[in-house]
């Protein structure tokens, strides 16, 4: 075993949903570092493009709005043999369970989750048939860890685990791989009204055990581990990337 290629991803082909920015744009900045050829995904084109333009020569974009189910399997089809599908997008509305409303409920688990299930089923497919792949998604601590207004959104997370789970255990067989990466709470557009509340930023910072939030580049290594050869008996699992969030307690400090 040649360890010293145990990361690298020459000759595969990866495709990063959600490319556009925040982790999506780092993870497909280090998968191209690692080797692979990566298609940068998003529904705002232009800054697909400019992920794209910043992986160079390895760097292609794509549209793609993950709420059109029939645009998932064109994507899908037309993308070619694809060894790594990466996808990101989510949303949260903050509201407690009695304020929230049909429709709120309905666009997060829309996004979450069922966009997650088609991508699931339209890369998943011919992964299976030609006898390899990776596919990784992206859960969070709220799926293990819940706090007033979150409710909805962390159902949606935990229900992402049991699907990729579950595609783990039904496509195991046929040669692919399915993991989750559960991040704390990183510095993304989706944190940006946390981060504009001092004292509710700073609570966040505190909770964890490094006492500070997580850049997104801080997740890159965790999604070229499990797209690569690393990771090879590796499926169905979920990797915390939270900072130790989910491993300390963090709201008292006692005297020794």
């Amino acid at each position: 075993m040649d360890y010293s290629d145990l990361f690298r991803l020459d000759g595969r082909r990866a495709v990063v949903i959600g490319a556009g920015s925040g982790i999506g744009r780092e993870a497909a900045l280090a998968l191209a570092a690692h080797g692979a050829a990566v298609t940068a995904v998003d529904r705002d084109l232009p800054a697909a493009k400019d992920t794209a333009s910043a992986l160079g020569a390895a760097g292609s974009a794509h549209e793609l709005d993950v709420l059109d189910p029939d645009a998932i399997d064109a994507t899908a089809g037309s993308l070619g043999p694809v060894d790594v599908l990466v996808f990101t997008p989510a949303m949260n509305v903050r509201k407690r369970l009695l304020d929230y409303t049909h429709e709120d409920f309905d666009r997060v688990v829309g996004l979450n989750l069922r966009a997650s299930f088609d991508l699931i089923r339209a890369f998943g497919a011919p992964m299976a048939q030609r006898g390899t792949g990776s596919i990784i998604g992206f859960s969070s601590i709220r799926a293990v860890s819940v706090e007033p207004g979150q409710g909805v959104y962390a159902a949606t997370k935990a229900g992402l685990v049991q699907l990729m789970r579950t595609a783990a255990a039904e496509l195991g067989a046929s040669g692919v791989r399915a993991n989750t990466i559960s991040p704390g709470v990183v510095d993304t557009p989706l944190t940006a009204p946390i981060k504009a509340q001092p004292e509710w930023y700073d609570a966040y910072s505190a909770k964890s055990a490094l006492g500070r939030w997580a850049a997104p580049h801080e997740l890159a290594g965790a999604v070229v581990y499990l797209a690569s050869d690393a990771s090879s008996f590796v499926t169905g699992s979920v990797i915390a990337v939270d900072g130790g969030w989910t491993a300390v307690d963090g709201r008292f400090e006692p005297p020794a």
